[in-house]
């Protein structure tokens, strides 16, 4: 793996910090080649299936994005090439004077090769200005499975989200035409947050992806996650090659946890891979 190329933050207000990572199958493996500039790195890459599968853990050192922040990761795959990302902790956004903090994960797979982005839960915590954007861009047959997870407020804490604004936005294309547009907006203290047409109370949303031409692996999903526990709405839809698992409750645990079933489901059958979790969801 080559050495990273190290840039110093601008001096303005605000982390500017960007991650570029690029895959490439070279023999038995996927192998990374990426630059950062500011507080954007990533682990060494793991490869703990026999396929070469290159597993990465984006990292962000201060532990938080505050307003003004600007974080952009952009992943680049070869043909053939297969990776795994993930993040070893939830993203925070923390409460801002009035600053939105912006962050962008563009993501480009090749024809022949598949990309797993399974980053734990966003946070964002009571008076946040955020906007985050995930862009994955698909070429030929080229493979994806991705899930992200939103709690607005801390719950743990007695936390609300009273006041700020939360923009969730994922998009999934396949040569250039759109498969999967997703807007989230969410107004802290605003009536979505409570009515029964919208989060109902619950402070936790997530949405997994996966693109695949089996239509039937919907109720199989179904079938798995029958009886999710009290109080949670899980609902499954397929349309145009896109497997849609949405979660609408209170714990993060938990949305990972049916997320992460989920997974194990769909690996095999879409990706032709083993189910085999990143050693960092152990810790």
């Amino acid at each position: 793996m080559d050495k990273p190329i190290l840039i110093s933050p601008p001096s303005k207000p605000g982390w500017e910090a960007h991650l570029s990572l690029r895959f490439t199958p070279q023999g038995q493996r996927t192998c990374l080649t990426y630059s950062h500039r500011g507080p954007l790195q990533v682990q060494r890459p793991f490869y703990p299936e026999a396929n070469g599968t290159c597993h990465v853990y984006i990292l962000h050192p201060p532990g938080g994005v505050v307003g003004g922040d600007i974080l952009g990761i952009e992943a680049e795959l070869a043909p053939a090439a297969q990776v795994l990302l993930t993040t070893p902790a939830a993203t925070k956004f923390y409460r801002s004077s009035g600053a939105t903090a912006r962050q962008t994960q563009t993501l480009r797979v090749a024809a022949g090769a598949a990309l797993e982005w399974l980053p734990q839960e966003t946070i964002v915590f009571d008076g946040a200005q955020m906007h985050s954007l995930t862009r994955v861009e698909l070429c030929g047959d080229a493979g994806f499975i991705g899930w992200e997870i939103l709690c607005l407020g801390r719950p743990a804490a007695g936390e609300t989200f009273v006041r700020g604004t939360c923009r969730l936005d994922f998009e999934a294309w396949r040569d250039g035409i759109p498969l999967y547009l997703e807007r989230g907006r969410y107004e802290g203290g605003s009536e979505l947050l409570h009515a029964p047409w919208g989060l109902h109370g619950r402070p936790v949303t997530g949405n997994l992806v996966c693109v695949t031409k089996q239509p039937g692996l919907a109720e199989a999903v179904r079938a798995a996650v029958a009886e999710p526990a009290a109080g949670v709405l899980f609902g499954v839809s397929y349309l145009e090659d896109v497997l849609i698992c949405r979660y609408l409750g209170a714990s993060t645990q938990q949305a990972r946890h049916l997320f992460s079933r989920v997974w194990s489901m769909l690996r095999p059958r879409v990706l032709e891979k083993a189910v085999c979790a990143p050693r960092i969801w152990n810790t």
